[in-house]
């Protein structure tokens, strides 16, 4: 793991010149030498250039955590997971932040949203990042006979499906720029969120077959693409207005059958520092506390939920005082039961509440709601060494949300799948973390979305979840803080989607705001 970390600030980096794409989607990348020039004198910069795009989704940038690849007053908060947290949790019923600078009050309490929200903006960058300098890269191998190329052009259009998805789910619209896009110098028309999704679904299914079925840790392979594509289909019909939840469980039937990975035997092992060990992490982003340090990785989420007021951080694996943000709420901690002391789930002792209020009245009050410490810089195994900065990597996708997906696609009458395997491996979820067994009479598709936020909270899925079984916006389903109130209020069915930034929209007069903003 270490060599692939080490790559992701790598020497052939130094030589290629990345900018901020914002106002121009088509940029040519600026070079010192020419690629062919590059690869002879380094023959490892082009594994080195891929690594560069892994890290855009666990880095701020490759010069360190006080830089940013992103236009920005304040680099710390434009990495990709930073904002996808910020986006997908904080908006939604688990987690809430009080520090209120700048657009956060408007992500942690559903309301006033519009299109000058920096939040947004330094995800739908982020995207505009990654996009064309994957382009620019593709393109750039294709000129060369470099070892390991294909590989590398497959790779690079997997991070770019990766980074479009994140636009289907959270903008559903932008502008589709490829490689065959260079030198176009025009602003490109607006794509519509089925054309993203039928570019994306394309690009996985062609490259799936040609991707080894390991890869060096961090690194994409086989499994990772079919657990992409299960997670495109399994939104379909919000996407795109069909359901397909028959093509999630083939893919995810693959992930399991054919993908090698098992259950960590130990629930908190997978969020502790050492957990670049498991066997159950398909694709993690990889945070290191020496060599890829961030404020925007897996530091924001172990620091965030610490402060010395009512914690030790030295028992989370951190130095310094925690940076007191980030509580639970009991629309979370409550799926376990009220008397969490009580519970035999693993996963309800990962929250902190000595000295905390079960009610969150105000959550600009760092004792209301339970800090979650779900994620911790400790190691698993073995002796920690106190760091500011995070060793912990983010499973972004692992085995246990792909047998929870299977799950959900047999109740929603995928062919492939059987209700006897489904209620196995949501045992198997349960059981890990000493839950009890449910019946076949109790697996219903309430269940799923509650189990799936006992398994999956704080880990980026939970606004997507709720918008799929129709519970994001409305009224029917009320939390703390949804749409600015105490114990929640309805919200317009607008919020299924984010605004697009006012940057964006100044950078292509062809893109056009989502409706409502």
């Amino acid at each position: 793991m270490k060599n692939f970390k080490n790559n992701i600030v790598g020497l052939g980096l130094s030589l290629l010149l990345f900018s901020s794409c914002v106002n121009d989607l088509d940029t040519e990348p600026k070079v010192e030498l020419t690629f062919d020039k590059l690869i002879a004198q380094d023959p490892n910069a082009a594994l080195g250039l891929v690594s560069k795009m892994y890290g855009t989704f666990a880095l701020t940038s490759s010069n360190g955590p006080t830089e940013s690849d992103i236009t920005t007053t304040d680099p710390g908060e434009t990495g990709f997971l930073r904002n996808m947290i910020n986006l997908e949790d904080f908006t939604a019923d688990d987690i809430k932040n009080r520090w209120g600078d700048n657009g956060l009050d408007q992500l942690t309490t559903t309301s006033k949203w519009d299109e000058n929200n920096k939040f947004f903006r330094y995800l739908f960058d982020r995207v505009y990042y990654t996009i064309p300098n994957c382009n620019n890269i593709i393109n750039a191998l294709g000129t060369t006979n470099v070892e390991n190329k294909d590989q590398y052009v497959r790779e690079l259009r997997f991070l770019r499906s990766l980074a479009y998805y994140y636009m289907i789910d959270c903008f559903g619209k932008g502008v589709l720029v490829t490689e065959a896009d260079l030198g176009t110098i025009e602003a490109k028309p607006e794509a519509s969120r089925k054309e993203l999704f039928d570019f994306v679904e394309a690009e996985l299914k062609a490259i799936e077959p040609g991707m080894p079925a390991k890869n060096t840790y961090g690194r994409a392979n086989q499994s990772v693409v079919r657990m992409l594509l299960a997670k495109l289909y399994l939104n379909a019909e919000v996407y795109t207005g069909t359901p397909r939840y028959d093509d999630a469980a083939i893919y995810i039937k693959k992930v399991i059958d054919e993908g090698g990975y098992t259950l960590s035997p130990n629930f908190k092992s997978l969020f502790s520092g050492d957990n670049n060990t498991s066997t159950e992490i398909i694709f993690p982003l990889i945070a290191d506390a020496q060599v890829s340090q961030s404020y925007g990785n897996t530091t924001y989420l172990v620091q965030g939920n610490v402060d010395a007021s009512t914690m030790t951080p030295s028992a989370y694996g951190i130095t310094g005082n925690g940076w007191g943000g980030h509580r639970a709420t009991k629309a979370w901690y409550g799926l376990y039961g009220s008397d969490l002391a009580s519970s035999t789930d693993d996963r309800a002792k990962l929250f902190w509440t000595a000295g905390h209020t079960y009610e969150m009245d105000d959550y600009k009050t760092w004792v209301n709601g339970y800090p979650a410490i779900k994620f911790t810089n400790n190691n698993y195994s073995g002796s920690t060494t106190l760091t500011e900065f995070s060793n912990t990597d983010f499973p972004l996708f692992r085995l246990a949300d792909a047998y929870l997906i299977y799950a959900e696609c047999n109740l929603r009458g995928a062919a492939s799948t059987n209700a006897t395997t489904a209620l196995q491996y949501v045992n198997d979820v349960r059981g890990r973390s000493h839950a009890s067994a449910i019946t076949a009479s109790e697996l219903n598709l309430n269940f799923i979305l509650d189990e799936r936020g006992r398994e999956l909270n704080l880990e980026g899925h939970r606004r997507t979840d709720l918008i799929r079984f129709g519970k994001f916006t409305g009224g029917t389903y009320l939390w703390p803080w949804k749409g600015g109130a105490k114990d929640g209020t309805s919200i317009p069915d607008t919020y299924k989607l984010f605004p697009l930034p006012l940057t964006a929209l100044n950078a292509n007069p062809n893109l056009k705001q989502n409706p409502g903003y």
